[in-house]
């Protein structure tokens, strides 16, 4: 029988022998392996830290001892001791229980988290409001696989040395983010590694820290033995803790990047991908042309490589035009401004979740200083992801800022053109939103000079209505159009603006003679969007506008069906709102 049946809460972790924990850390394993195998997930970062989350609810009192996970992709052992393992090992429960820390789905969670580099800064809040309240209990920080190069790390390590009350930082050092670590910091934490904690340059101890340091990272008892000495310890403390990522399943052990995260189905063998021309491969040709061409070109990554096809043997083929500055979005961009202003070519990819982390740097770094890199934004769009990863809101936080030029391609000629254009002009920051669902859809070859800012394309031209379908949308645009003409009669105007930092104001005055009714398509939050820049400049007339994209808010795996019946982001129901008006 396995001893996870028995488990229902932490206190049922404390009545274990060390044989049993042994069996528990594989029947946890099992069920990782379980879930995301069925539905796609975390599985490296979870798989190494199984004894360490069991060592934790052995000698700690959770929920009253408070855990903080670092980005919460290490979270699931925990969800499973603490009342929610139905969510890994049965398969109608997988939609119940997310993939990261929730506060909503049990006490044991303290915050919904799912960006990196904030576990300590939380904690320390957690620590402060504890003391000032003038109660005792222990507050732990969980953080590792890549997230101590993030800024706020540093930021939450300088607070938290100060506090002189408890606060335990588990420092999990598994030598690897999401692909193998970046930077000075991580050469300390070897060291620290290869003198078993005893060498004299020790970040650590030099902030101010009280110091531990375990190479057995996934033994659970010397786990156990470590955790009770820093219990209820009285001065700000880190744990060091060497352990292996991917931990009980070879493949993950021994091929680490690729195990980060999977997609489901990752135990068929049989199920291999079809090597495809894709967005990512444009881009990837494209810089390798340009590097043999002698260009200063520099391809910058923040830690999430894999995302964008930047394969081991790729980054190896680019040698010093490749740097991947680890999770540490902020200073990707200064980074990338500083290398536009000096000459280079700095070409930035990066995820729509993560600029949120970049907005000073876009404002100060970048536009203020109209430096000209090239930003490509991927999976920007309305999708089913946890509310921690939603990439609704780049064009708001992107398109309203001074100097930037923000470019939304259709096809695969647009996207190649803008691309060239983007990288060879040196006049401003230039962002280019790469379409997301990554079928390549052909067109005419793209001869548009993109440095006529802000003009639209009228793809045909009707009357009446206009359709502005911007980017990953514009294929919505012409069906919309279809429609309109099955079921009105009438033959629309189909737009494609291009831009998404500008409208067209010669374009849209000239439909003022011939139209009444303008819609626009954006994949993303029309609050601050594209389509309002529309809506404005008709303000004063008496043209009508409808803006469709999502609306303000946080889903949570919401189904993409859901989200486009709430959005009226269907042919029907969008022609059926014209009807209305």
């Amino acid at each position: 029988m396995p001893i996870l049946d028995k488990i229902n809460s932490p206190k049922d972790v404390k009545t274990l022998s060390l044989t049993e924990m042994a069996i528990l850390a594989q029947d946890i394993r099992n069920g990782i392996i379980n879930r995301v195998n069925t539905i796609g997930g975390h599985l490296g970062p979870d798989l190494g830290i199984v004894e360490t989350t069991i060592a934790m609810h052995y000698v700690f009192n959770a929920p009253e001892d408070k855990f903080v996970f670092d980005v919460s992709h290490q979270v699931y052992p925990h969800k499973m001791l603490t009342g929610r393992k139905q969510g890994f090992i049965d398969k109608n429960y997988f939609s119940k229980i997310s993939g990261y820390s929730n506060f909503e789905e049990s006490e044991f969670d303290h915050f919904i988290i799912g960006h990196t580099s904030t576990s300590i800064s939380l904690a320390c809040g957690l620590a402060k409001a504890r003391d000032i309240k003038k109660e005792k209990y222990n507050v732990i920080a969980l953080i590792g696989d890549g997230s101590l190069s993030g800024g706020q790390a540093f930021e939450g390590f300088n607070n938290a040395a100060t506090l002189n009350s408890n606060i335990i930082i588990i420092v999990n050092d598994n030598e690897m983010s999401i692909a193998p670590n970046e930077g000075g910091l991580y050469k300390n934490l070897a060291e620290l590694r290869k003198s078993n904690g005893e060498a004299t340059n020790n970040i650590f101890k030099s902030l101010g820290f009280e110091y531990y340091y375990l190479e057995e990272g996934n033994n659970t008892e010397k786990l156990i033995e470590l955790f009770k000495k820093v219990k209820d310890i009285e001065k700000p403390t880190v744990v060091h803790i060497h352990t292996l990522k991917g931990k009980g399943y070879k493949p993950a052990e021994e091929n680490k990047e690729p195990f980060h995260w999977t997609l489901p189905n990752f135990l068929d063998k049989k199920n291999n991908s079809i090597e495809c021309e894709t967005y990512e491969s444009i881009t990837k040709d494209y810089v390798i042309r340009k590097r043999d061409e002698n260009d200063p070109i520099v391809l910058i990554n923040a830690a999430t490589p894999g995302v964008f096809g930047f394969t081991p043997d790729y980054r190896k083929e680019l040698g010093n035009h490749y740097t991947d500055v680890g999770i540490a979005e902020e200073h990707a961009i200064a980074y990338a401004s500083g290398l536009a202003k000096n000459g280079a070519k700095p070409i930035l990819a990066l995820v729509s979740s993560f600029v949120q982390r970049t907005y000073d740097q876009i404002s100060q770094d970048l536009a203020l200083n109209n430096s000209p890199a090239t930003i490509l934004i991927y999976w920007g769009g309305i999708s089913n992801a946890d509310m921690t990863h939603l990439c609704t809101f780049d064009i708001p936080l992107i398109s309203n800022i001074p100097n930037v030029v923000y470019l939304a391609p259709t096809n695969k000629e647009e996207y190649i053109t803008m691309l060239d254009w983007a990288y060879n002009q040196n006049v401003y920051p230039v962002f280019i939103r790469v379409p997301s669902n990554n079928l390549i859809s052909t067109g005419e070859k793209d001869n548009t000079d993109y440095s006529q800012l802000n003009k639209y394309k009228i793809v045909s031209k009707g009357e009446k209505i206009a359709i502005i379908a911007a980017g990953s949308f514009f294929p919505l645009g012409k069906n919309v159009q279809s429609y309109i003409k099955e079921t009105m009669g009438i033959d629309a105007t189909l737009i494609n603006p291009r831009f998404l930092t500008g409208v067209d104001k010669e374009l849209l005055e000239d439909l003022k003679q011939t139209h009444s009714i303008i819609i626009t398509l954006e994949d993303g939050e029309i609050d601050g969007g594209f389509g309002e820049k529309i809506t404005r400049f008709y303000g004063n007339s008496n043209m009508k506008v409808l803006n469709y994209g999502s609306t303000k808010e946080f889903t949570d795996r919401v189904p993409i069906k859901e989200l486009y019946a709430r959005y009226h982001l269907t042919k029907e129901l969008i022609v059926e709102d014209i009807k209305n008006i």
